[in-house]
Order: structure tokens, then sequence, then C-alpha cells
């Protein structure tokens, strides 16, 4: 059995597996080597932020029981989307694939700040009032649904190859956990590492209550795509230490780390 066949037919345990190593992995970093003192109670964010993704996770499984996997299966079957009907192939074409998907993902979340219906869903993601770890996963589960059928559209347009979208998943969230560690890395090593891949450091920014800085640095994997579009913020005005995390008009912590008030949150009046 080749690597691609093995990853397929245990993909859900493999994702399982890399999460909970990444997880890990980074929450001991942030021990050993903190990038900033946290304002809230650690357990209580966890909780309820983890709390939130047990949620997202089980939704997910009740609704697209197969997920994208399903849906390039259905693709390739039916000979559905540019790559499949051109019969295209090769380590290339996934590689290029999951280039693709990510540059999607980049648009995908400058929309969710762009149109205001759909910033009310991604607030949630930016109303953590600290920033570790489990800020990578934190997301409404309405946001996360949207955002799947989003990632359905281009699989099927595109035909993109079901390893492909095996690999991009594994590295999505795996680097969404890392780029949202509280983790200090030496300038000189993240200045270089900026260039092929998206920091704690250079996602931070985007996670200020400055709104020129919210608005910038959507990258989560690829770093490219901000300096290609022209939504590149180098460092926070305040430094990383100082900076304000969160949301301006969203400062109580009962608001915003609670996971009933997270799940209420777009569905709320601005004051």
């Amino acid at each position: 059995m080749n690597v691609s066949n093995y990853l397929v037919l245990h993909e859900s345990l493999f994702r399982l597996m890399i999460f909970i190593i990444v997880l890990a992995s980074v929450a001991i970093w942030e021990i050993i080597s903190p990038r900033r003192e946290l304002k809230i109670s650690k357990p209580y964010r966890w909780i309820n932020n983890l709390g939130l993704v047990f949620l997202n996770t089980v939704l997910l499984r009740l609704i697209f029981p197969v997920a994208a996997t399903g849906v390039a299966w259905w693709a390739i079957q039916h000979d559905f989307g540019i790559i499949n009907y051109w019969h295209l192939s090769g380590w290339w074409m996934i590689g290029l694939s999951i280039v693709i998907l990510d540059f999607a993902i980049y648009l995908q979340h400058v929309l969710f700040h762009k149109l205001p219906w759909l910033w009310k869903l991604h607030q949630v993601h930016h109303a953590d009032l600290d920033y570790d770890v489990t800020t990578g996963a934190r997301f409404h589960p309405l946001e996360i649904i949207l955002s799947m059928l989003i990632k359905f559209a281009v699989v099927i347009t595109l035909g993109i190859p079901v390893i492909a979208i095996i690999i991009f998943e594994i590295l999505l969230n795996a680097t969404a956990m890392f780029n949202h560690g509280n983790i200090e890395l030496p300038y000189s090593i993240d200045k270089l590492l900026r260039y092929i891949l998206v920091t704690p450091d250079m996602h931070r920014v985007h996670h200020s209550v400055v709104t020129k800085e919210l608005n910038s640095n959507f990258g989560f994997n690829i770093p490219w795509w901000d300096r290609l579009c022209g939504t590149y913020h180098a460092q926070p005005q305040a430094g990383h230490k100082n900076m304000v995390i969160g949301l301006d008009y969203l400062r109580d912590e009962r608001e915003a780390q609670n996971l009933a008030k997270m799940l209420c949150l777009p569905f709320k009046q601005a004051k």
C-alpha cells in the first residue's frame, strides 16, 4: 500500500494524531518560552476554546460525514473539475493544488473581514482576549460550516486530488496552531522563517485591536499572499509584548471567553 492510499484510508485517525501532537508540542513550548504574559485564566480559556472545538467537530461529522475528501472522490468518479476533466496528475499537481487551496483560504479570510454579515461570525475568533495555541481553533460553528461549503465549491470546480486535500488540511490545522502559539522565536529566525511560513509574530499582528493591524496578515500557512496582495504588516505599533489582543468593543471577559456567549455573539446587536 502506497503512502497516498494509506492516508486516505486512515485520514480521520491521522489528522487527530497530528492535531494532538501539535497542540501538545506548542502548549509545552508556550510554557517553556512564552512570548507574552497571558491576562486571562488559562484553564478557563482552554475549557471554553476547546469546548468550541469539540462542538464544531461533532457538528461537522453530523452535517458533512464525508467532508472534503468525499466530495473530491465524487468529482474524480464523475470527471468533474478542471484537473479531473483534463486528467492532470503527478506530485506537481498535488503541490499546485495545495497552493491553490491556501490562496482560496486567504481570500476567504479577507472576505470574512470585509463583509459585515461574515464578520459577525468571524469576530468570535478575534474576541479571544489572549493569544495562544487554542485561539487557532476557536471559530463559530456557522463559520466552520460556511467555510466547509466554500471548500467544497473550490474542490468541485477545480477537481482537487484527494491526497492534496488531506495534506492541505493537516498543514492548515498544524500551522494554525503554530502561528497562534504564544511562543518566543529569536528575531533573526522569525525574519527568515516568515518568508516560507506564517510565524506567530507575523500572525499575532492580525489579532490586534488596532484596525489597520486587524485587517492585515490574513495568511495561515503560506505567507506570500499578504505580501503579493498588499495586506502585509511587519510588526504591531505597540510591540508584541504591549499590544492589546482582541476587539476594542468587546473587553468583558464574561462575554469574550464564555462558550455560550461565543455561540450567541454573532446574533447580538452592536452597542
